[in-house]
């Protein structure tokens, strides 16, 4: 697998009108793996979050708590950083929309496309959705009693609301904005789509967008009048920018679009924005003929993710996870009570990236320990409790002994190719299965095998081969875990001096087929009475999960 000498990658930006769940979460942890995937690889990479504070509902929160929004959506930005950090997600950049930066950008942008004679000011009336800040089509809107709806008129008497806000009505608003004119793009759309086929990931987005462009694009109001929070229109300061074509410049803004041209020139145009399904239209039909209007280059891809769906207990009905519906879980209090680590887990291993996934505690308490406690922590634990035991931690002869007895059976450096395209095409539970079921497997089979247990009472020689083996073993895993569990994964490297022979923020992939040279091997790893403490204590089903509701 090819690299570039910078990889930069985005998500979407959220709205902070109340704290992230894990369905946000889940994004922003696939994003973070790919990009230490990427830093490991050594490539220069850019890994850009943020927040979505130029909003209506932002104003309306604000509004309700008796706080101005500037202070609001500060607090608000400092409790999703506080999230990501307790998830390990490894952001360079977190932007806030309110910020002076990309309000420079926002007004430099819309300029230009307003020169390039892609802007029009007039009348509009149309069904408005708060929750999704953006206007919707009578056929869009779902009626109380299932009826189908003919006109906006009827949409908001029968008090409709959009599917992903089932719980904010439908209203009608008329005034006159300015409209960007996206049906003059789909012919260059559909262009850049055939002779980019990677553009649009996975393939089923693909061909959903395909079918939406050539079924007609209609003209995208931008601007919303009368709106004191905001970024100003630089030719008509009564507008402000309307939420999306303002949303989608933090990418850019970012960067230093209309305030750092040298950074914007290295990163630009981004290799992937990581989005939700749900926003894909917005990320592959309007922002790159946006940006075509602006005459800049188009992102080389959108990453659009399946949804985290709950089991609803009444009904047993799965349902997205959304603050509409009331079903969310936030990160933090899985992370507090089980760790980042059997979050990131789950999330990764159970729930494919390119399509959806479900949440339990139960499914996940099971999931933790079957993976974590049992099989990942207990290697761990066996092996450094072992050299502690028998040989007081000091493993002398071992760069004599052959790294690969272990792993006899297994094509090491065959598996970590695979694992690296895994990986780097958003493979993630596939990626993971294989480690698991490779890799630690192999290493599992090699002590019931050897039995060191049993050979320390009668060939001290024999077992400190096994264990050197043993503790490479644990290195390989490190390397290969790193993006997913980077915890975990530094745990395991530093149980042995690994790192005289070859830094922990030096490992690639390719690293762990073979074992460095180096000193003897001693154990380093953290004891607690002389004992190991578990990594991954398990998981009582009925005592933890149930306490979750």
């Amino acid at each position: 697998m090819s690299q570039p000498s910078t990889f930069f990658i985005t998500t979407a930006i959220d709205y902070p009108n109340s704290r992230p769940h894990i369905g946000t979460a889940f994004e922003k942890i696939g994003a973070d793996v790919q990009a230490r995937f990427r830093r490991m690889e050594g490539v220069d990479t850019y890994f850009l979050m943020g927040n979505d504070e130029n909003t209506i509902k932002v104003s309306k929160r604000a509004k309700e708590l008796g706080v101005e929004p500037q202070p609001y959506v500060d607090d608000m930005a400092s409790q999703f950083k506080d999230a990501w950090h307790a998830l390990d997600i490894s952001f360079d950049d977190f932007i806030q929309t309110s910020e002076e930066r990309h309000h420079v950008g926002c007004r430099r942008f819309i300029q230009a496309v307003h020169d390039a004679g892609d802007i029009d000011k007039r009348p509009y009336k149309g069904l408005y959705c708060e929750g999704c800040e953006e206007f919707k089509s009578a056929k869009d809107a779902v009626s109380p009693d299932g009826r189908e709806l003919k006109s906006i008129e009827e949409a908001e008497a029968a008090g409709a609301c959009c599917p992903n806000h089932p719980n904010t009505p439908l209203r009608i608003v008329e005034e006159e904005n300015y409209f960007f004119k996206l049906s003059s793009y789909a012919d260059r759309l559909l262009a850049h789509y055939e002779a980019h086929p990677e553009f649009i990931q996975p393939e089923s987005r693909r061909n959903e967008i395909l079918n939406l462009v050539r079924s007609g694009l209609q003209d995208v109001s931008i601007s919303r009048k009368g709106f004191t929070w905001g970024i100003k229109i630089p030719f008509d300061e009564e507008q402000t920018i309307y939420v999306w074509f303002d949303a989608l410049l933090n990418y850019i803004t970012a960067l230093g679009y209309g305030s750092d041209d040298a950074k914007f020139r290295r990163y630009w145009p981004a290799d992937v924005h990581v989005i939700g399904k749900d926003i894909t239209r917005f990320h592959c039909a309007l922002w790159p003929a946006m940006l075509m209007s602006a005459g800049l280059p188009l992102p080389n891809s959108v990453f659009a993710h399946g949804f985290v769906y709950r089991k609803d207990e009444g009904s047993g009905v799965l349902q997205k996870m959304s603050k509409s519906i009331g079903n969310v879980v936030e990160p933090i209090d899985l992370v507090r009570q089980f760790s980042s680590e059997g979050f990131r887990y789950y999330f990764m291993s159970q729930c494919p990236f390119g399509g959806d996934g479900e949440f339990s505690f139960e499914r996940f308490a099971e999931t933790y320990n079957t993976g974590l406690a049992n099989n990942l922590g207990n290697l761990y634990s066996r092996t450094v409790t072992m050299c502690q035991r028998y040989f007081d931690g000091a493993l002398e002869g071992s760069p004599d002994v052959d790294p690969n007895a272990w792993r006899a059976e297994l094509d090491l450096p065959g598996l970590i190719e695979e694992l690296r395209t895994f990986v780097g095409t958003f493979q993630y539970a596939a990626a993971l299965q294989r480690i698991w079921l490779e890799v630690l497997d192999a290493a599992n089979r090699y002590i019931e095998a050897t039995q060191p247990f049993k050979l320390a009472k009668t060939d001290p020689d024999a077992t400190r081969v096994v264990l050197v083996n043993l503790a490479e073993a644990l290195r390989v895993v490190s390397i290969l875990i790193k993006p997913f569990l980077p915890r975990t994964a530094e745990t395991f490297y530093s149980a042995f001096n690994f790192a005289d022979a070859q830094p922990w923020d030096r490992v690639s992939y390719r690293d762990a087929s073979a074992r460095p040279a180096g000193p003897d091997l001693r154990v380093t790893a953290p004891l607690v009475d002389g004992k190991v403490p578990p990594l991954f204590p398990k998981i009582d089903l009925k005592a933890d999960a149930g306490k979750q509701g």
